[in-house]
């Protein structure tokens, strides 16, 4: 196939709902599970850090740390919820059990098929980051009305995240492929982006481009909403998560096409 049609925009149609409902039919099954493995991770670190490390670190900008850690926290579990579900789930449904190949019997095409599960790994994410808040909200570490804005920043931060996940999912050919993503991308990107401590510790060359990253703006965009504020420069934010979600989708949906049909 051409490379220009690769780039083609995406043929979009409301079937790619039956996609996501299938996704979501099985995952139901193993909902309570599946919720509970999601929510080890973050709250390890929110409790191990945030009370442990915490009560021995002064405030951080005049926040408790464990206010400080928490919002960075919700979107690092963000970003690892949408991924995992993006990397693992969607390449055993493409490539292991040939779900995609099946449902492309029916009048489904790729692109509602790629479509489907960038939303559906966004919906795992905020389903669990919301079950995180009603923990946060239950141990009082904030109790701000925008967190109503900042769990809408977080959907958008699944959509971002799912959609960079979905071209390694493209590009793999097995499992152990993923070990990059999450060791040269995810990790360095956690410690980078201000998830534990503030971007200003970090050498003026590293924070320059530490501020670019996607979880970056996330964290930016959240952590103010987690102290009752508004974030500064949200609409500068909120673009560079728009444009990495809406580049990165495109990428996947081209690296998709060609593997199905080059």
């Amino acid at each position: 196939m051409r490379q220009g049609k690769l780039f083609v925009p995406p043929r979009l149609s409301r079937r790619f709902f039956h996609v996501w409902r299938r996704n979501f039919l099985v995952w139901r099954k193993l909902a309570i599970p599946s919720m509970l493995g999601n929510l080890a991770d973050p709250m390890s670190y929110m409790l191990g850090l945030g009370y442990g490390l915490g009560s021995l670190l002064p405030q951080v900008d005049g926040t408790p740390y464990i206010t400080f850690l928490a919002a960075g926290t919700v979107c690092y579990s963000t970003m690892n919820s949408a991924s995992f579900e993006a990397l693992y789930s969607a390449f055993s449904r493409m490539h292991v059990q040939k779900t995609w190949d099946g449902i492309m019997n029916a009048p489904v095409g790729l692109d509602d098929i790629v479509l489907a599960e960038m939303l559906w790994a966004a919906f795992k994410s905020i389903f669990t980051v919301t079950a995180i808040l009603f923990v946060m909200l239950g141990l009082g570490i904030s109790h701000s009305p925008k967190l109503v804005v900042a769990w809408m920043v977080l959907i958008g931060a699944g959509i971002t995240f799912s959609s960079i996940a979905l071209i390694f999912n493209a590009l793999a050919q097995g499992y152990d492929f993923f070990t990059y993503y999450f060791t040269l991308f995810m990790t360095p990107m956690m410690f980078l982006s201000g998830v534990f401590f503030p971007l200003e510790q970090l050498p003026s060359a590293v924070r320059a481009v530490a501020a670019w990253l996607p979880l970056t703006t996330a964290v930016a965009l959240v952590r103010p909403l987690f102290m009752d504020q508004w974030p500064l420069e949200w609409w500068r934010h909120a673009v560079v998560l728009v444009v990495y979600a809406v580049v990165a989708f495109w990428i996947a949906l081209a690296l998709t096409r060609k593997r199905f049909r080059g």
